[in-house]
């Protein structure tokens, strides 16, 4: 592979930007993560080094004002980093303690390395040249290193080197979660078990997660074995090796350190300790040998999942979307397969969300989808595995069928707080985000592009259709028959705005009739009357039987998806919710002149003593996510379903009219509103997908992306370019393009899994390359703007491509809804 953008690289030491390198520079594989830290740091002000078990939970409890508040928090494991050293007379490294001649950190994508050099001079003078790589193994997903080089430029003498595992952490990396209990685990052993090796094992105190690490540490000079004085270091949940040696003016000193990670909640293991004991003694003798086969296993992950950009003017673009692409498999990998998982919306990079799962495997899974479905099905089945809970929740809140929680953690119940705590004000404030039940409706809508994408019949037969009919049955339940509009409702919800969670003159919290929730309650009745005729007769029956699901019930899931109420202005733009038009218009401009950055105005306005309830105002899209998921011809058939009128020249208007209205304040609004732009607008689609792009690496929400990355807006920004920009679809057993590139891109390459097929696809401003790469029995159907064609198995077939007229119901991205 080319260095060229693959390298993402900071020059200079910024203690201000540690957090944000920490985070972007996070290396993981999917079955662990830890945070870019320096090895020699600790957690303070500056730095937060954190280790995360995929699904490593616990749950505690605190006393705020009296109130009892119980959350469950991804858990920040035992630091396996500790690699530290000092020169003689000195003190251990600190970068701000010595005279930098030169430091640099680059994470290398392409290999999934953290690199570092440091160049310093201390105070007597002395210059010393560091080079460190760090992986996390993403063939064994048990193993982690680290390498430390040392070469003494100008100086001889003694060196003390300490290797350390430390069980002491916290959960302590969001500042506004530091009021509740943070201690989430205890200590078990603490072990040296020889001249090499350490073994710390910590148990979390509410989950009795049990997690094992064993370190084994190994010095060179030379590329020879070392003679050192070694000591023990410990006090309680801490260990560390001293190693004390001479070293000679130009001597090389390579220390290395190989760490295996183990929990009880790990298949085929007795005890945790012991596989992790094992691991590390029968890991390879030598780093470089490790770091092989840790480098091949991305090689064949980016094979797969690679895009290749061409840009007129180049610039940090592709290197952006390749550190998303980077992070989405750190966070997702094949080890996934095997666990039980979900999608963080922060990945496992940081506790912000406390490592929870929403909504975000909306824009997470339709890269996968066409990558590496078999990722996709091991997380749909973290839901179907807590259907059970889901089905609980739904009948505790007076409905039928399954009720997902907005926030899901270990074991399905809901998990969003109760209380939020507005750091602008100080206060901490009602949170009723558990009311966004399209969460229930996103589901839904995964597990059927997933069954589109791969004609996994037998995902449908075992667990998609069994969750789509009591998905389908939840939304049933929720309607509510308006004899006087003769109209199903669907009333007291959230939408994806999260802006608005009641109205000013109601008591109670909630909406009615959210536009986004009740049109998608209608798409997912209409999925659940369909899967029925999808499956074989016999396994019908079956679920039939079980759920106790009979003719007179399908007949009203009928009715409701034909009879759901849809509000609209009086200009016909569609409404947000029952009520959107009558509440008052915000003084934008005000806003902006007296705070600058108002992406937080409900923070803003509660400050104030004032709510975004009262206001047309919205966080992100909410509408528009109709727009985003739906091409124009499927939402004219909904809405010829329930016989509104569709007419194509309400879709610009319903877009300009909420994108004036909008805040940004979350960072999927730019891929949302990026996506829906793309046809009529390719310019300003550009400008929201580059600022999209920048939402982590710039950290524009001012402090959130320290402390975790946000999953949804990175793969959004991928998807963009995979399915936005390129038109695919896949609907009706047939891939769809509708391929229309932004100015300024001259190519785009990538390589798809469509259900038996692999095809490579490359896209130019005035052709369309199709190559199929696997020896398929069958042959590829597809469609170029709606006209159908076939590729044979190992045929190459090329089609010129124009730019596609520009009309009013093509701001959808007709043809190219996912």
């Amino acid at each position: 592979m080319m260095p060229e953008h693959w390298l993402f690289s900071y020059e200079g030491y910024e203690p201000e930007r540690e957090g944000l390198r920490e985070a972007l520079c996070t290396l993981g594989n999917g079955y662990f993560a830890t945070r870019g830290a320096a090895p020699e740091s600790e957690a303070d002000d500056t730095h937060y080094p954190g280790t995360y078990l995929a699904g490593g939970y616990n749950r505690l409890k605190t006393d705020l004002a009296g109130r009892v508040v119980e959350n469950e928090d991804l858990v920040n494991m035992p630091n396996w980093l500790p690699l530290t050293f000092r020169l003689e007379g000195g003190g251990w490294f600190n970068p701000r303690a010595v005279t930098l001649l030169e430091y640099r950190q680059v994470l290398d994508m392409a290999r999934g390395l953290l690199l570092r050099t440091v160049r310093f001079e201390d105070r007597k003078g002395r210059r010393t040249r560091v080079e460190q790589r760090r992986f996390v193994h993403m063939r064994d997903k048990h193993l982690a290193g680290q390498e430390l080089v040392l070469v003494a430029e100008n100086w001889s003498g003694r060196l003390q080197v300490r290797s350390a595992l430390d069980g002491r952490v916290v959960n302590g990396g969001v500042p506004r979660y530091r009021q509740l209990n943070c201690k989430h685990s205890r200590s078990l052993v603490t072990e040296e078990v020889d001249a090499e090796t350490l073994l710390l094992e910590v148990e979390t105190v509410q989950s009795r997660l049990e997690v094992a690490e064993a370190a084994r540490t190994r010095l060179f000079v030379d590329g020879q074995p070392a003679r050192a004085r070694r000591g023990l270091a410990t006090e309680d949940g801490y260990l560390a090796h001293d190693f004390t040696l001479e070293l000679r003016e130009g001597q090389r000193l390579a220390v290395e350190k190989v760490v295996a990670l183990y929990s009880s909640r790990d298949h085929a293991v007795s005890e945790a300790a012991r596989e992790a004991l094992y691991a590390v003694s029968r890991a390879p003798e030598r780093f470089e040998e490790l770091v092989t086969t840790h480098v091949r296993e991305w090689s064949h992950l980016w094979r797969r999942s690679d895009l290749e950009v061409v840009l007129a003017e180049p610039n940090h673009i592709h290197t952006t979307l390749r550190l998303h692409i980077f992070h989405l498999l750190q966070t997702v990998s094949p080890h996934t397969i095997d666990q039980d998982v979900g999608v963080p919306a922060r990945g496992w990079h940081g506790e912000a969300y406390r490592g929870h799962i929403f909504w975000d495997e909306l824009f997470v899974f339709p890269f996968f989808n066409l990558r590496l479905p078999a990722l996709t099905r091991a997380l749909l089945r973290y839901r179907h595995r807590r259907l059970r809970r889901a089905r609980e929740a739904a009948r505790e809140a007076g409905f039928r069928g399954a009720m997902f929680p907005w926030q899901s953690g270990s074991d399905g119940r809901e998990e969003s707080q109760k209380l939020h705590l507005n750091p602008r004000s100080g206060r901490w404030v009602p949170d009723v985000s558990w009311l966004q039940r399209h969460i229930n409706a996103a589901i839904a809508y995964n597990i059927w592009q997933y069954y589109q994408a791969t004609a996994d019949s037998e995902f449908l037969y075992f667990y998609g259709a069994e969750m789509l009919l009591e998905l389908a049955r939840f939304w049933a339940s929720m309607a509510r028959w308006n004899p006087q509009l003769r109209r199903y409702e669907i009333q007291g919800v959230m939408g994806p705005d999260e802006y608005h969670t009641g109205y000013p003159e109601r008591a109670g919290p909630g909406l009615d009739n959210n536009s986004y929730t009740n049109l998608m309650a209608v798409w997912v009745l209409c999925k659940g009357l369909e899967v029925l005729e999808l499956l074989p007769g016999e396994r019908r029956d079956e679920l039939l039987e079980t759920l106790q699901l009979g003719t007179a019930e399908l007949a009203h899931w009928d009715d409701v998806s034909r009879k759901m109420r849809l509000v609209f202005h009086s200009d016909g733009v569609l409404s947000q919710f029952e009520g959107y038009e009558q509440l008052q218009e915000f003084d934008w401009e005000a806003y902006r002149q007296r705070y600058g950055d108002i992406q937080r105005l409900d923070r803003i306005l509660e400050s104030e003593g004032d709510s975004p309830n009262r206001y047309k105002l919205s966080k992100q899209a909410d509408v528009l996510m109709l727009f985003y998921l739906f091409s124009s011809e499927e939402l004219r058939e909904l809405f010829e379903r329930l016989g509104y009128a569709f007419e194509p020249e309400m879709i610009p208007r319903t877009v300009e009219y909420y994108l004036r209205r909008t805040s940004h304040g979350s960072t999927l609004s730019g891929v949302v509103h990026s996506w829906v732009l793309a046809r009529t607008d390719r310019p300003r689609s550009w400008k929201l997908f580059t600022e999209a792009l920048q939402s982590d690496i710039s950290d524009v929400q001012g402090g959130t992306t320290p402390e975790g990355i946000h999953l949804g807006a990175m793969s959004g920004t991928v998807d963009l370019m995979q399915r936005g920009y390129t038109g695919i679809e896949v609907r009706g057993d047939v891939l769809h393009f509708n391929p229309n590139l932004p100015e300024g891109m001259q190519r785009l390459k990538f390589t798809l899994r469509y259900r038996r097929s692999m095809v490579e696809v490359e896209i130019t401003q005035d052709k369309l390359v199709l190559n199929s790469r696997w020896p398929s029995q069958e042959p590829l159907e597809f469609a170029l703007r709606g006209e159908r064609h076939q590729l044979l198995p190992c045929e190459t077939r090329e089609f010129p491509i124009s730019r596609p007229e520009v009309t009013a119901e093509s701001a959808t991205l007709d043809g190219a809804g996912p």
